[in-house]
């Protein structure tokens, strides 16, 4: 636990205290009357309600949606799951300022509905609760469906023989076994929704804003740190708690339930039902998945002139004008470097914890395993924006280094890890660690020829998960990366802010690579898993 925790220490708690003491600290003297002023203030008020608004209508349309698809990838098999697994993945590794863009090509100004039938949903919240959906659509298949389809259809079969009806049997045996996975993803994309940022940055406008989104608007535009700082942490508060739920469900999941092999429960759709259900969810995937990813593609090549791809040339010009000090195309190469030093980090962190995880046990472990959950919670701007003010003083001056970038990518990446091979730790047998080492073996050679062969294939998941997830890091990257070092979601962002159908075109460019990254990384990812593997909750 020593590695992980001063990890931990040195670029999480550490930045995220020192811009949070400044903020409440201002001037020499304690802010507490403006944190009350912040905290009675209506405008804030409001932005709390809509959060928290906006957060619950969120996972409960996730969760009306995703549910069937949960039932359909663990159910059935069916040609191309593989494949289409890995695409309904690639929206959850995007940078969220991409999801919006995405969401903009389709149903914004002049989108393809706008220019189709007239139709526009970034006037009203609806663009924004869709994004979301989008966005977290694999939290709840990926969570859920791999719990379902390790769970042994027999006892469903057997409820049946006894009388029980088809829902019957299904509410009294199945759904109690998926209830903790169930508030587990609910909890999780209730999380992501609260701290939405880039969503309702580029869908909200000036009408809507969360939490995340007023923490941005009082540390950048604003520079009112004290105000920054209390909303910080009514966020940090909320996001404990939500992770410490979350801790426990995750708990009461991996202990009360013997699973089988998924290879032995999925099987072709039977009867117009099934095929019923597995078509209709198929077009449901197209419309709502896939439907903006090939919008964002297309929009790419659409130009004054017709298709062609003028805005890809672009990327490669610097102009005087441009809005970095080098060539866009430049943060292609930045962003892959930068996201492979970030998946080593995550791995040797996230790695390392959770051997700890599983070898000890106790509250103290416990909470250590929540407070690694924490930087998918913690607001993303105060973490960049604390790195700018705590890591500028030696002996951690890094403020003018490559490395801060993918230390702060490897932040959003360990918890993927730890989530990852965790299950997977868990189920090696202790008696062949205990075997190797009476025949001699030393600890370390113990997990060379023991545990490693045994989770290889999840350490492989977990790089790619760890890999696109850095990829696609937005809220902090945006603060730290230089102007002649910028990543491909910063890139995108820049873009978007400015005026013009030049740095539009190169914005859906750019993140049109950004997609095909994370989806190649994806499909690589789902060729190395196997049906049986138990990696996790991602």
């Amino acid at each position: 636990m020593a590695l992980p925790a001063a990890f931990f220490a040195l670029f999480f708690a550490y930045p995220v205290v020192a811009i949070t003491l400044r903020g409440l600290h201002d001037g020499g003297r304690w802010q507490f009357a403006r944190a009350a002023e912040v905290l009675t203030d209506p405008a804030v008020l409001q932005v709390l309600r809509f959060t928290l608004w906006q957060a619950a209508a969120s996972t409960a349309l996730t969760l009306v949606v995703a549910l069937p698809g949960a039932y359909v990838f663990a159910r059935f098999d069916f040609p191309g799951k593989q494949v289409l697994r890995a695409v309904v993945t690639v929206p959850f590794v995007l940078p969220t300022v991409v999801v919006g863009s995405a969401f903009l090509a389709l149903a914004g100004r002049g989108g393809t509905l706008d220019q189709l039938w007239g139709v526009r949903l970034d006037t009203g919240v609806w663009a924004i609760l869709l994004a979301h959906v989008f966005f977290n659509y694999a939290v709840v298949v990926r969570t859920v469906g791999g719990l379902w389809a390790q769970l042994d259809p027999r006892q469903e079969e057997a409820a049946r023989m006894l009388g029980a009806t088809r829902f019957g049997a299904w509410r009294r045996v199945t759904l109690p076994a998926l209830t903790p996975a169930v508030a587990a993803a609910a909890l999780m994309v209730f999380l992501f929704t609260f701290t939405s940022f880039g969503v309702i940055q580029v869908l909200g406008g000036p009408r809507y804003a969360t939490l995340e989104v007023e923490i941005y608007r009082q540390t950048a535009a604003l520079l009112d740190l004290p105000a920054a700082a209390v909303l910080t942490l009514l966020q940090f508060a909320a996001v404990a708690a939500l992770l410490a739920v979350h801790a426990w469900t995750v708990r009461r999941r991996e202990s009360a339930l013997a699973l089988v092999d998924a290879r032995h429960t999925a099987r072709r759709p039977r009867g117009t039902g099934q095929w019923a259900l597995l078509w209709s969810h198929l077009a449901l995937i197209a419309v709502l998945l896939v439907a903006p990813l090939v919008v964002l593609a297309l929009r790419s090549l659409r130009t004054s002139d017709g298709y062609g791809l003028a805005f890809y040339r672009a990327l490669t010009e610097h102009g005087s004008d441009s809005t970095f000090l080098v060539a866009p195309v430049e943060a292609i190469g930045n962003s892959l470097a930068y996201a492979a030093v970030a998946t080593g980090v995550a791995l040797v962190v996230g790695g390392l914890a959770a051997a700890a995880l599983t070898r000890r046990a106790g509250r103290l472990v416990r909470g250590f395993d929540a407070l690694l959950m924490l930087p998918l919670g913690t607001s993303a701007v105060t973490v960049g924006f604390g790195f700018l003010i705590a890591l500028d003083e030696p002996p951690l001056d890094l403020r003018a280094s490559w490395i801060i970038v993918p230390l702060a990518q490897a932040l959003v990446g360990v918890p993927f890890v730890v989530r990852t091979l965790l299950p997977v730790l868990r189920a090696v047998d202790v008696r062949l660690r205990e075997a190797a080492a009476v025949l001699g073996a030393s600890p370390w050679r113990a997990w060379r020829e023991v545990d490693l062969p045994l989770v290889r294939r999840a350490l492989l998941v977990a790089a790619g998960f760890a890999f696109a997830v850095s990829l696609g890091e937005f809220g902090a990257t945006v603060f730290i990366a230089r102007a002649d070092n910028p990543t491909l979601p910063v890139a995108v962002a820049r873009f978007l802010g400015r005026a013009g159908e030049l740095s539009y075109g190169q914005a859906m460019a750019m993140s049109t690579v950004l997609m095909v990254l994370c989806a190649a990384t994806l499909l690589a990812l789902e060729r190395v898993r196997t049906s049986d593997d138990r990696s996790g909750e991602f």
